[in-house]
């Protein structure tokens, strides 16, 4: 079974399933180069590990992720250029890997998620969040900018909401984060384990590795969209002779459970 221990990050391993929760609530688990370390290196672990299935990623105590550590944002201010920049890698970094995590990654967002807290959710494959949440990219009003989070914000949701959310640096909530695809459903507080306990049922029943390959496709053609299509066509090839994909379309023409289907 895999073992992950930190000090700032907690990861409950359930079977195929590990919980991993920012476990700084008296800071609102705000980031500080300690907790990136972490939970990169949490990432990469999981990444790695063959019976992990999926990942569900919240925030201890009343927030998800307020973004920056405050003690952590008064230390850059003396960083030099060269420091500010390995600082800002070790934060792209982090989220490149929870990114490119190949199992799944939900975002159960129990509370608010300001400017890198939006970031951690846009990485994330599904977002389920309590509707009372408070969401923002809210680094203009520190005179700086969402850089280290941007490419990840916008391929979520879109120039346009960036352009106004970028430059606002307003504070909303749960509704609008819905509505311009950074969270994809929004409850009542006493409904989110629920809701999230569904998703995870529902992934569940889907190919472990084809779930994985699922994620990398859609990179592909965000990314590349000039090779997309040749790349789209050798993946179902490739998918469809091997032993997942196999066994995955026999069930189905045979009216039965895919044998990698968990319930």
């Amino acid at each position: 079974m895999l073992e992950l221990s930190y000090t700032h990050v907690r990861a409950d391993v359930t079977g195929d399933v590990v919980r991993v929760t920012l476990n700084r609530p008296e800071m609102h688990n705000a980031f500080n180069e300690d907790v990136i370390l972490e939970i990169t290196d949490c990432f990469e672990r999981i990444g790695r590990d063959e019976e992990t299935r999926l990942v569900v990623l919240t925030g201890a105590g009343k927030s998800f992720c307020a973004g920056g550590d405050l003690n952590w944002m008064q230390k850059s201010v003396s960083f030099t250029k060269k420091k500010n920049l390995e600082d800002a890698r070790r934060l792209s970094t982090m989220l490149h890997t929870v990114n490119r995590c190949p199992k799944p990654v939900v975002a159960r967002v129990n509370g608010n998620a300001l400017g890198g807290g939006c970031g951690l959710i846009a990485v994330c494959d599904i977002a389920v969040a309590s509707e009372d949440a408070l969401f923002g990219f809210t680094e203009v009003k520190l005179g700086i900018v969402p850089a280290a989070i941007g490419p990840f914000a916008v391929r979520k949701i879109g120039e346009s909401h960036a352009r106004r959310h970028f430059l606002l640096g307003d504070r909303f909530g749960a509704r609008e984060a819905v509505h311009i695809g950074l969270v994809h459903d929004a409850v009542p507080a006493a409904k989110l384990d629920a809701t999230v306990d569904g998703v995870v049922r529902s992934l569940r029943t889907s190919g472990p590795r084809a779930m994985g390959e699922a994620k990398a496709l859609v990179r592909t053609i965000v990314d590349m969209p000039a090779t997309a299509d040749k790349a789209c066509v050798e993946t179902i090839a490739r998918l469809r002779v091997g032993a997942e994909g196999q066994e995955g379309l026999k069930a189905f023409l045979e009216k039965r459970r895919a044998k990698w289907a968990r319930t």
